[in-house]
């Protein structure tokens, strides 16, 4: 008769909204899971800050000593708890003692994941992270696991559901920022503090984690350019919806040239794109992905980027992922960072501008304006100009240029005498050269 299966033990960092639902899924589907890894899964502690905020939690699994937890005799650490410290110090001591990681923690992976793969390759342990991305959408492992043997040159999404409820609620009413920003709050799609999310940090450690895997190369946040929402107005919705266009954050993250390998660039900023794109129709607090790969073609990923139950169940996908390699003595993917590809800067990037202009109503104002583009090497692709008594509107929209080009070509039209003002500048994507 075969003896039962030794139990995986199971340690979790924090169990706030996450944390909780994770612990809800173990208990309704412990049956279960124990079927889909071979072995059961138990829980031996919680690492809280205030144990009495956990009412629904055994009391006996509450401690506040993370560190004592993290050193126990557990084969799993679970971490929701966020930010860099003192998460930092605790998964790489789980990881240098074999202890395998399942982390949501973003702005951790963005900014110190070489520290935790290097403490998981000198013990053999497995460090997952689908969590750490787009909720309940798996994008990580195909990336890491499913697309291995192909070669990413594109990754452009949705990254953000605050973002992305505000500006499909400006786009769907007219509202401005302000109103919409509001009113995501009241619904509890903002934090308290919104920074995070509308000044593009979040975007920017996903776009990070994301440009890592499919390029092979080591990309923290701060190799990220960002730009946030907060400067986008009703206007510029309505001239996005005059051009067949909507206004989203995108997190994109390309790979540049061929030559040796080529580069990186990697970049988190309002755009205006195509309604016929596929992340157009990507509504209200939805994550969307698009991947290029040279032989899988075009892939699109969608889903529930955020909230308790979707991120706990991306974590719960790693706990077994991490669990099956823990009875079989596999081991899951590592750090791929071989290629070392160079980080360009936006600067050097080709991209399109949308620009509007508050200008004279009178005969050789567009002349003056497009010498200005055509001094820069900055080809116009489409003009529009409306008229308002003494003064005008003038939108113009380029062709592809280096952005350091496009930015030159706006500063140098800002000092015309015949501008009074650039009334906005964003980005067009999700169009062919």
């Amino acid at each position: 008769m075969n003896a039962s299966p030794k139990p995986i033990r199971v340690a979790m960092l924090g169990c706030g909204t996450v944390g909780s639902q994770v612990m809800r899924i173990l208990h309704e589907q412990g049956d279960d899971l124990a079927a889909r890894i071979g072995a059961p899964v138990e829980l031996t502690g919680v690492a809280v800050r205030r144990p009495n905020r956990h009412p629904d939690v055994p009391a006996q699994l509450l401690t506040t000593d993370a560190e004592a937890l993290v050193a126990s005799d557990v084969d799993v650490v679970i971490e929701v708890i966020g930010g860099i410290d003192p998460a930092r110090g605790l998964l790489v001591s789980a990881l240098s003692k074999g202890k395998s990681v399942v982390s949501a923690n973003k702005a951790l992976l963005a900014e110190h994941a070489a520290d935790l793969f290097a403490a998981a390759e000198s013990s053999g342990a497995d460090l997952y992270f689908e969590a750490a991305v787009a909720g309940a959408i798996p994008l990580v492992r195909p990336l890491r696991e499913s697309l291995a043997g192909d070669r990413i040159n594109r990754v452009m999404g949705i990254v953000n559901g605050t973002t992305n409820f505000i500006l499909s609620a400006m786009d769907a009413t007219g509202a401005s920022y302000a109103e919409t920003l509001d009113e995501a709050s009241r619904l509890g799609y903002a934090e308290a503090d919104p920074t995070a999310d509308v000044d593009g940090y979040d975007a920017a450690s996903k776009a990070a984690i994301l440009a890592s895997i499919a390029f092979h190369t080591r990309v923290t946040a701060a190799d990220v350019y960002r730009e946030g929402i907060a400067a986008v107005t009703p206007a510029d919705i309505a001239a996005a919806k005059t051009l067949g266009r909507t206004i989203k954050l995108l997190a994109i993250c390309e790979r540049i040239g061929n030559d040796g390998g080529g580069s990186v660039a990697v970049r988190v900023h309002p755009a205006m794109i195509p309604r016929t794109h596929p992340l157009a129709s990507v509504g209200g607090a939805f994550n969307a992905v698009f991947v290029e790969a040279d032989a899988a073609g075009s892939l699109m990923f969608y889903g529930q980027g955020a909230g308790g139950a979707p991120t706990a169940s991306a974590v719960l996908g790693d706990l077994v992922a991490v669990a099956r390699n823990k009875v079989s003595g596999g081991r899951g993917p590592g750090e791929s960072s071989y290629a070392a590809l160079p980080i360009q800067p936006i600067a050097k990037v080709n991209t399109r501008y949308h620009i509007s202009l508050d200008v004279a109503d009178r005969a050789g104002v567009l002349s003056s304006v497009a010498s200005v583009f055509a001094e820069h090497d900055v080809s116009i692709a489409a003009v529009r100009q409306q008229g308002r008594g003494t003064d005008a509107s003038l939108v113009i929209v380029t062709h592809y240029a280096p952005d350091e080009a496009l930015r030159s070509t706006v500063d140098k039209v800002a000092g015309l005498p015949s501008v009074h003002e650039v009334a906005s500048v964003m980005r067009v994507e999700g169009e062919s050269p």
